[in-house]
């Protein structure tokens, strides 16, 4: 995964915790202490050097090591996370499965759409993600990366998905008409026994599928896992924000990182922090 010692992993970890600890003080999970702990292999990747450090001071709110072990993750396991967005969770998935695994990042294929804005934002991903696995290949040089059609969405062969993970794109697919389709290819990819973990930001019942502010309910995230043959396998708080009021004027995005909101009002929403989120287990009959 990478030449440091375990003395510098180490080292480094304590030093990421320690400079972590009065943020995620502060959004302390809820069940915390009911949660598995991250192996030491996944303790390293989180601690890993390569790691944007915009997106390490993410840590404390998304609590990367709880959730993934809350769904379960392993090193010798094949996991598909669908639609990475700039590689957030690729920094610590791909050289976490390096040696022993398999990850794939599934992106949505430029080629699906006509040329214009669409087609050209989904170039841009795919162009920003493949030069980040360029530019780090120490760590993502084993990384496989697969192009779907959002219209009919394939993520790799038929049963041959450990786990399947998405972070904060329910709502995206709800407003495209795409939730069932997607929920099914999930369902398709995945072994029997295979597990999805879904985090998504919270809202507080059912909203409609058109609906702009970013927020899902998550009896509704549970009714398109159920309707595609999944079943419940667990909850967690881990990524819970009891201060997010969920009525802000610029939805999910007026809050930390986007911070879509007029700078006077940075101080409230800093203070806030990032959305609540629910974190969600399922698996495959």
């Amino acid at each position: 995964m990478s030449n440091r010692t375990p003395l510098s992993r180490a080292c480094l970890l304590g030093l990421a915790l320690a400079l972590a600890a009065p943020l995620a003080q502060a959004v302390k999970p809820a069940d915390s202490a009911t949660l598995p702990a991250p192996d030491a292999a996944l303790q390293a990747a989180i601690a890993g050097s390569w790691r944007d450090p915009a997106d390490t001071a993410r840590d404390p709110y998304r609590h990367p090591g709880q959730t993934l072990a809350f769904f379960g993750i392993r090193p010798d396991m094949t996991v598909v996370e669908i639609t990475p967005g700039g590689g957030w969770y690729s920094e610590i998935l791909a050289p976490y499965l390096r040696d022993d695994g398999k990850y794939v990042a599934a992106i949505v294929d430029p080629a699906a759409f006509e040329a214009g804005r669409q087609r050209d934002y989904y170039q841009r991903g795919k162009d920003g993600l493949a030069k980040k696995f360029a530019d780090g290949a120490a760590q993502f040089d084993k990384a496989v990366v697969v192009a779907y059609d959002p219209k009919a969405p394939s993520f790799g062969a038929p049963g041959s998905a450990d786990l399947v993970v998405t972070f904060r794109n329910v709502h995206n697919w709800r407003s495209a008409g795409q939730a069932e389709g997607m929920f099914k290819g999930f369902y398709e990819v995945l072994k029997p026994g295979g597990v999805l973990g879904v985090v998504e930001h919270r809202a507080k019942g059912d909203v409609p599928a058109d609906d702009k502010s970013g927020y899902v309910g998550q009896d509704q995230v549970i009714a398109l896992a159920k309707a595609a043959g999944f079943e419940l396998a667990g909850s967690s708080e881990v990524n819970a924000n009891p201060r997010d009021t969920k009525d802000h004027p610029n939805g999910v995005w007026t809050l930390p990182p986007s911070n879509n909101h007029p700078e006077a009002e940075r101080a409230r929403y800093q203070a806030i922090g990032e959305s609540d989120r629910m974190t969600l287990r399922f698996v495959k009959k």
